[in-house]
């Protein structure tokens, strides 16, 4: 008897696979690698002014270029019943030193897990914040101008300089071109549930000419919870934003490296985007706010009080002259109101681009950034220029250059 239905089982284990989920998993990449030039970078001080000169180097694509370079592995399982597990691990490097970017995480682009049905997908971990999401790909630096072509020192985190940790997330799927996101990051204080929270909402459309997207973040304590969110950064008790620098060593993030002692950080933005033939024409605006400085969540060594709320508009477009040549030229303005009786600030940034496709993969590229500063900083001194992915201006101007090669696997 046992013989007899022996044959028939052994032949069956042979089909067994076809009725087990289905998984995939693909690695993938990018490497950013570019010369660049800057016509005045910061050293230090002297004699109480700023110092600095004309800097060449060789650098990555997370500081200056169109992508940071990345590897990562994304993967998805077919749980039945249109059910799906994903996961996404994402690390980023700097191919010129090989070290980790995202101050020293391993995987500091992105990593998350998480499950998707028709409806959308719910994931947890570290991961880009809906306003990211669907407001970035109508700034020059989200689709063609990289991390220079940010508005002044980043300030509304349109590229990513800061991700968010311990999140929750979930992305629905697409109605007729219209999606949504929200998202919770746990502050995880014991006794203080708003203490270090974040979250967000946003949403957008995407139509065959016609592309908008709205969306909004609020941060608790965002020197810890939003600007503190990687292994090279401190506690309160540190400027996590940036640097007031040194007789030897620049400032960093002079825009807004002030306001470490805000209680909250809220950002609200909005885009939309036309294309017609080969060309596309983009606009965004966002508004960003330190609120209630003076707080316990950083130092606050110039004793603000009150809120500073910088205001940021971005008009760029791109022409596809040949499918393997692209043009693209942009306009960005970002203003800043008062602080404790000061002048506010106003940077104005031009940028242009041109790209060459060799193949589907790799492309070289040249980019170039000029911005002018005016008013008082948030460092309490005359505006500086300050690109994003540069060291900062000793002077009010500041002109950058980038030829670079991406290669994508």
């Amino acid at each position: 008897m046992q013989t007899k239905w022996a044959a028939p089982a052994i032949a069956s284990l042979a089909f067994m696979p076809a009725a087990h989920a289905q998984s995939t998993m693909t690695l993938y990449g990018l490497i950013d690698e570019g010369i660049t030039y800057v016509n005045s970078a910061q050293t230090g001080k002297a004699g109480g002014q700023l110092t600095g000169g004309p800097q060449f180097a060789l650098t990555d694509g997370h500081a200056t270029g169109v992508a940071g370079s990345r590897w990562g592995l994304r993967g998805a399982e077919d749980l039945g019943g249109g059910l799906k597990a994903n996961f996404v691990i994402e690390n980023g490097f700097m191919a010129n030193t090989g070290a980790f970017a995202q101050g020293g995480a391993e995987f500091g682009r992105q990593s998350y897990v998480g499950l998707s049905n028709d409806s959308g997908a719910v994931t947890i971990g570290r991961q880009y914040d809906p306003l990211v999401n669907f407001v970035q790909p109508f700034a020059a630096s989200g689709t063609w101008a990289g991390y220079m072509g940010s508005h002044a020192d980043d300030v509304d985190n349109l590229s990513n300089t800061n991700r968010i940790n311990n999140a929750v997330k979930f992305t629905s799927a697409s109605y007729g071109g219209f999606r949504m996101a929200t998202m919770y990051s746990f502050g995880g204080v014991a006794g203080h549930t708003a203490q270090n929270q974040i979250w967000s909402v946003a949403g957008g459309y995407t139509g065959a000419a016609l592309a908008f997207g709205i969306g909004y973040l609020n941060a608790r304590n965002p020197n810890v919870s939003f600007y503190g969110s990687t292994p090279n950064k401190g506690s309160a008790a540190v400027n996590n934003i940036g640097s007031f620098g040194s007789a030897t060593s620049p400032q960093a993030y002079p825009v807004y490296a002030g306001y470490a002692s805000a209680n909250t950080l809220e950002i609200i933005g909005a885009g939309m985007s036309y294309t017609f033939g080969g060309t596309i024409v983009a606009l965004s605006a966002t508004n960003t706010r330190f609120d209630h400085l003076g707080s316990s969540a950083g130092p606050n060594p110039l004793g603000y009080t009150g809120s500073a709320a910088f205001t940021s508009i971005d008009l760029n477009a791109r022409y596809r002259a040949t499918p393997a040549l692209q043009l693209a030229m942009g306009f960005d303005y970002t203003e800043r109101g008062s602080v404790k009786g000061d002048d506010g600030a106003k940077y104005l940034q031009l940028n242009a681009g041109i790209d060459y496709s060799l193949s589907k993969r790799t492309d070289l590229y040249v980019l170039v950034a000029a911005q002018r500063a005016s008013g008082t900083d948030s460092l309490g001194q005359p505006a500086v220029a300050s690109i994003a992915g540069f060291n900062p201006s000793a002077t009010d101007k500041q002109i950058a250059f980038r030829l670079g090669a991406m290669h994508r696997f």
